[in-house]
């Protein structure tokens, strides 16, 4: 119980905080020619619509997420060196617990990215939010309180895309730490990239219809409306397949990994930066050794 409310848990996991596919029937199939399309039409700002409320959930996630991980890790390690295996179930359970907590806040902020965006698929019925405390009070009252756990079935499943994503990440770490006494920060760069790209590329699927369950405002299967159940996400698979065949579960795979590769890559980066200066100043001995 100590090492799960210890100091450095806490340093890991603000150091991870503060390194902080729903409209399918555009003409333009490319990112940048969607990218264009959508500036063209609704203003240059556009594409950074609700930006706060997507730092504020990215926080609170990588807080409660690096938390996790690096308190389990403790507890089950025990000093010692961590293998490949332990990565990958400290990934997952630290993953599960970040889903519980944080799909609400990731709920509301999919609902304000998309408020105000011009759709073209009729299945989309308009929001209007003022802000992120409003948007909880609306999303409560007009559809109940376990809408805001709306997608947490996916998310769930996605949880495997943080396990794996650090289990490359560790895992190439370590065999780079057998050639070298420390990494540069282009080779934290790289492999958090590789790690990221990895696993985003094996489960894209589930998040596409992760983010159509958030977003909230489809017709669902009309013989179970319970959105997030298994039957709704087969459902819904089983309509992109159909509307776009197996290459329709990678569509916008290309946007999402510039997005997550890059943002992924700083953020390991940042966090081993941070992590590092937080020990050094506070004279505790770098935790962070695997």
């Amino acid at each position: 119980m100590a090492s799960v409310l210890s100091y450095e848990s806490l340093v890991h996991a603000v150091a991870r905080a503060g390194s902080v596919i729903v409209d399918e029937k555009r003409k333009s199939k490319t990112t940048h020619m969607v990218l264009l399309e959508i500036i063209k039409e609704e203003g240059l700002l556009t594409p950074y619509r609700g930006w706060f409320p997507v730092i504020s959930s990215l926080c609170c996630s990588n807080f409660v997420y690096f938390y996790s991980f690096n308190s389990l890790k403790a507890v089950w390690v025990k000093g010692q060196r961590s293998t490949t295996g332990k990565d990958l179930v400290v990934g997952f359970v630290a993953g599960v617990v970040n889903v519980l907590l944080t799909t609400p806040l990731w709920v509301v902020n999919t609902r304000l990215k998309l408020q105000g965006a011009k759709f073209r698929n009729e299945d989309i019925v308009p929001t209007n939010y003022k802000g992120i405390i409003d948007a909880f009070h609306q999303i409560i009252q007009d559809e109940g309180i376990s809408a805001l756990w709306n997608g947490t079935f996916p998310s769930l499943l996605l949880v495997f895309n943080l396990a794996i994503q650090f289990m490359f990440y560790e895992g190439l770490k370590r065999q780079l730490l057998k050639k070298w006494i420390k990494l540069s920060s282009l080779d934290v760069f790289i492999i958090g990239a590789v790690a990221k790209a990895t696993a985003t590329t094996l489960t894209y699927p589930t998040q596409t219809v992760q983010s159509i369950l958030r977003f909230g405002h489809h017709r669902l299967n009309p013989e179970n409306r319970t959105l997030g159940s298994l039957q709704n996400i087969l459902y819904l698979l089983h309509q992109r397949v159909r509307r776009f065949g197996i290459p329709g579960f990678y569509k916008g795979l290309e946007a999402k990994l510039l997005q997550t590769v890059l943002t992924a890559a700083l953020m390991f980066l940042v966090y081993e930066e941070l992590t590092a200066a937080t020990f050094t100043v506070v004279g505790l001995q770098h935790a962070h050794k695997h």
